[in-house]
């Protein structure tokens, strides 16, 4: 078994897409020509979108992200949080917490991306 991707639920998958590469420097891979549906090279496992109308009509019952409660998150790492943190937040995120030294050594700070999808952006663990 491997973990293949995440599949985010989003009502624009084009502008969640290019949001994703403004705020956090990824690549697209692909957007599927009906736009439903696209991924980011992310690394070994894929970051993926799916439309919110395309999953109610494949039967789902797809719910929206809500930053303020969130049932999951997303984590990015870097070397430089403040930066990433800038960055996105030019790009269309909103401030959720600013960086924060954790007891434990990571620097660590989250955003909420256009779809209120909670983002933390995070250097690596130590020893990770």
């Amino acid at each position: 078994m491997q973990f293949g991707y995440t599949i985010l639920y989003v009502e624009d998958v084009t502008q969640t897409i290019a949001f994703y590469e403004a705020a956090f420097g990824f690549q697209r891979r692909f957007i599927h020509e009906a736009g439903d549906f696209g991924e980011l090279e992310t690394g070994a496992t894929a970051l993926a979108f799916s439309s919110l109308r395309l999953m109610t009509e494949l039967g789902k019952n797809p719910q929206r992200a809500s930053a303020s409660a969130p049932s999951f998150e997303i984590a990015f790492t870097t070397a430089d949080v403040p930066t990433a943190v800038q960055r996105a937040v030019a790009a269309g995120a909103r401030l959720v917490q600013a960086p924060e030294k954790m007891p434990w050594g990571q620097t660590v700070a989250y955003v909420a991306d256009l779809n209120g999808v909670l983002v933390e952006l995070c250097t690596p663990v130590a020893g990770a």
